[in-house]
């Protein structure tokens, strides 16, 4: 059947739809995929846009530190410590009393806020952005291991919440060896992993 007649076959609520499923996969192509629980972190950049809306296209909208951003129509919209399904309904709420039914599309271009610090004995120490999540080994890697003074079996997990801090024990030769493997616990963003 020749390509027009196909098209012509085809009943106009598939061609929208087909129309639809393009431009939203089309516009956050370069967006990556967050898991649906990833709570988003102040730094974190985003991909927001909203369908038929041109004037309202937001690439690389960054999460500021008070961990909120403003968008178009909708004003502050407080994104750090929730999900981007979280973020996309919000904005779409508070759309519509000026879009009648507004489809909105929040997808997560860098994961820039969500940081770990790996300090001490290492080949090289710094912040690491967990893109989205890393375990304790995988950061030390990230660090090029430990140096030859490192002691090993000594090192902490230092991990802040508002209650306060805690340390949370990591014992490489044990994890290493297949043992005690719930030490290697998946790090949180701001977590600090001393190596003395």
């Amino acid at each position: 059947m020749p390509e027009h007649n196909i098209r012509a076959a085809m009943p106009r609520s598939l061609l929208v739809a087909a129309a639809v499923a393009f431009v939203v996969i089309g516009s956050t192509a370069h967006a990556q995929a967050a898991p649906a629980d990833y709570r988003l972190h102040a730094g974190d950049k985003l991909d927001v846009s909203v369908w038929k809306e041109t004037e309202m296209q937001r690439p690389n909208v960054v999460v500021s530190p008070d961990g909120k951003f403003s968008f178009p129509l909708a004003g502050q919209i407080t994104a750090a410590g929730k999900t981007v399904t979280d973020v996309r309904q919000e904005i779409e709420t508070k759309l519509k009393v000026y879009i009648p039914e507004p489809v909105v599309t929040v997808g997560v271009v860098d994961f820039a806020g969500n940081v770990a610090y790996v300090i001490g004995q290492v080949a090289k120490s710094g912040s690491f952005v967990m893109n989205p999540r890393i375990n304790v080994l995988q950061a030390l890697s990230l660090a090029g291991g430990g140096t030859p003074f490192a002691k090993l079996d000594s090192i902490i997990v230092i991990r802040g919440s508002q209650s306060g801090q805690r340390v949370l024990p990591f014992h490489f030769s044990q994890v290493s060896a297949g043992k005690d493997l719930d030490q290697n616990v998946v790090l949180e963003s701001g977590d600090v992993v001393l190596v003395p």
